[in-house]
């Protein structure tokens, strides 16, 4: 072959001229024999809104979150009457006297404190679950003050949180969930 543009005698398996560097056109590429068909192209679906997207995990991480929030608070008070009161049940282990400062019984009047902040939390989780699940028009503005106040408990109430309010708080997700809240 030949450089059509300087004359250069070019290889034929060669695309390009080695003088010149114009595309050299190489020899005509054969069809596909017959009864080949092409591989099917996959074509990506459209993402679906991050609202729309995420919202059902939404609901059941704060539906968990709130039985967590049960089950710790409940393991709290138990534990706190344990070390206030004299020990679990058994009247010869009395931990008050080797404790200080834990074993006093003032500390038993604490358990009716955790107990209120373990009910209200828990009902609070609880209600942005159900309100996310069940598309409820309130549950987006619940869902982000339950998410400003979770971001103080460590580890999963901050994760949740975080989560919470990068779903929620743009205003493009306010106008999603909108369209897709049940207005029933």
């Amino acid at each position: 072959m030949v450089c059509q543009a300087c004359g250069q005698p070019v290889e034929t398996e060669v695309r390009f001229c080695t003088k010149c560097g114009t595309q050299v056109s190489g020899p005509p590429v054969a069809a596909p024999p017959a009864g080949y068909s092409p591989p099917p192209m996959y074509v990506m679906p459209p993402m679906m809104p991050r609202v729309q997207r995420n919202l059902q995990a939404l609901g059941v991480l704060w539906c968990i979150y709130g039985a967590y929030r049960v089950i710790a608070g409940l393991m709290g008070m138990f534990f706190l009457r344990a070390m206030s009161m004299g020990g679990f049940g058994y009247n010869g282990w009395h931990m008050h006297h080797d404790f200080g400062v834990f074993g006093m019984p003032w500390m038993g009047a604490l358990v009716p404190v955790i107990g209120t902040i373990t009910v209200i939390g828990a009902a609070l989780a609880l209600l942005v679950g159900i309100g996310l699940l069940s598309r409820k028009p309130w549950g987006r503005t619940v869902a982000i003050v339950a998410a400003v106040l979770a971001l103080f408990k460590p580890l999963l109430g901050t994760g949740l949180g975080i989560y919470t309010l990068w779903v929620l708080v743009p205003a493009a997700s306010g106008l999603e969930y909108d369209a897709i809240a049940d207005r029933s």
